[in-house]
């Protein structure tokens, strides 16, 4: 069964149940209040005969003083203790009540008798007599009237129900379908976007904030963040089918003159396996960039914990000038404690210090002040610099700012990408400033420990 249908059903069948239950409380307690109401009346009435016969100044024959009291609809006994009637009167049309059996009570009966498919109140009351003896009142009366009040209450509460079920009816099928109409739109939605390949969304015309407003919202996020990051991963495929191209060319234009003339020609030989090897580097390096910028989301585990900045800088330079052989000037005029995590501290570290030594044969600086709440490391070449129009965009991913540099240093537009998501998961600042000719100072602001 579709869920518009459960929905349906279930909604129609509840609401049916509690409209049973509401007018059946109704019935119930309307029953209860007018048969209390007739059983007061029912109490009256013999307590108005006992103040009569009480005051004892009755000279006619008991039946007689009873006629002038017995109800509409009812009949009036005395019943002795031995359970004889002493006398009794029913009214015009009710001597049947008088089959009734006569049954002697001690104490005060209040009561509902059903007799002849008809209901009665019954009051039994016991009176003194004038010759001292104990005897018991007791008044019976018909209720007919307010039986045939019942019976219509009944009979309306009844066609209100049936009545009531139409539009029941109707709006619980309006609310099943205003429950599943954005999932039937976000189904059709899904439907339509695998069978075209286009990324498309709910309409959302409706101005309401509910949940199933939120739940559309939602849905419209998700599909603008599939969109994007779909877009990136073709952008990047692209990108990188692009990086990859071009070593492999060299790698392939090298291996076939290899074949041809390697063998007869050393210096040939020689200058194609170092253009095979370092293109095979360059390609090693590249991947593993790519990988890592694959894997940011798995990559960026950060352990924040409290950090030495000239203790990890001097590690740090130190093993860079024993790979590179090159030559690395640490000014620091204080020691500074940060909280950050170290080995990616370190791996933003490189990627700046990998950047100097790419565009200048000059010495590299790596100064370490505290500024506010900062720690800041600066990291400083004296090499070609950067335009202020390629400046702004040295951080997205595969831009390079010169095409003959790049490939002469071996950059690939990512290192600096990288930098940029580390920046944001170490929760630091990173800027970068430079003047063409004059070289270009990388700056990394962390927050200090405390």
């Amino acid at each position: 069964m579709k869920l518009q249908n459960r929905i349906h059903l279930f909604t129609t069948a509840l609401f049916f149940v509690l409209l049973i239950l509401i007018n059946m409380a109704i019935y119930f307690s309307f029953s209860r209040i007018l048969i209390s109401s007739e059983l007061e009346d029912t109490e009256e009435e013999a307590e108005r005969i006992i103040e009569e016969i009480n005051r004892g100044t009755n000279d006619v024959p008991l039946t007689d003083f009873l006629r002038a009291y017995v109800p509409v609809n009812g009949m009036v006994q005395v019943i002795n203790e031995e359970g004889g009637v002493e006398a009794g009167i029913a009214a015009t049309g009710k001597q049947r009540l008088q089959e009734l059996p006569e049954n002697y009570f001690s104490g005060e009966i209040t009561e509902v008798l059903e007799y002849n498919e008809n209901q009665h109140t019954f009051v039994s009351t016991p009176i003194i007599q004038e010759d001292g003896g104990v005897a018991a009142l007791q008044v019976t009366e018909e209720i007919a009237s307010t039986q045939e009040n019942l019976q219509t209450l009944k009979f309306v509460l009844i066609a209100a129900t049936i009545i009531g079920m139409i539009p029941l009816f109707l709006s619980s099928r309006l609310l099943s379908n205003l429950i599943i109409r954005p999932i039937t739109s976000m189904t059709r939605t899904m439907q339509e976007i695998r069978k075209s390949g286009n990324f498309k969304r709910i309409d959302l015309s409706n101005k309401s904030r509910d949940e199933l407003h939120t739940m559309g919202q939602s849905f419209n996020d998700m599909i603008e963040l599939l969109e994007e990051n779909y877009k990136k991963q073709e952008r990047f495929v692209s990108n990188a089918s692009h990086e990859l191209k071009t070593p492999l060319t060299v790698v392939e234009s090298y291996s076939s003159l290899l074949k041809r003339r390697g063998l007869s020609d050393p210096d040939i030989f020689q200058e194609s396996v170092e253009a095979i090897n370092s293109e095979a580097e360059r390609m090693k390096e590249l991947t593993e960039q790519l990988l890592m910028l694959a894997k940011k989301d798995a990559q960026w585990n950060v352990n924040m914990e409290k950090v030495s900045l000239n203790q990890l800088v001097k590690t740090s330079v130190q093993a860079f000038v024993n790979a590179y052989d090159r030559n690395v000037d640490i000014q620091a005029d204080q020691e500074v404690n940060v909280t950050t995590d170290e080995q990616k501290l370190k791996q933003l570290l490189y990627i700046f210090m990998d950047n100097a030594k790419k565009y200048s044969e000059d010495k590299i600086t790596v100064r370490i002040t505290a500024m506010d709440s900062f720690g800041v490391l600066e990291i400083i070449d004296y090499g070609i610099g950067i335009s202020k129009e390629d400046l702004e965009r040295v951080f997205d991913r595969f831009y390079r700012v010169d095409e003959a540099r790049n490939r002469k240093s071996g950059g690939f537009g990512l290192g600096l990408s990288l930098a940029k998501e580390l920046e944001q998961a170490l929760k630091a600042e990173v800027f970068l400033s430079s003047e063409l000719g004059s070289g270009t100072k990388a700056m990394i602001k962390v927050p200090l420990s405390h």
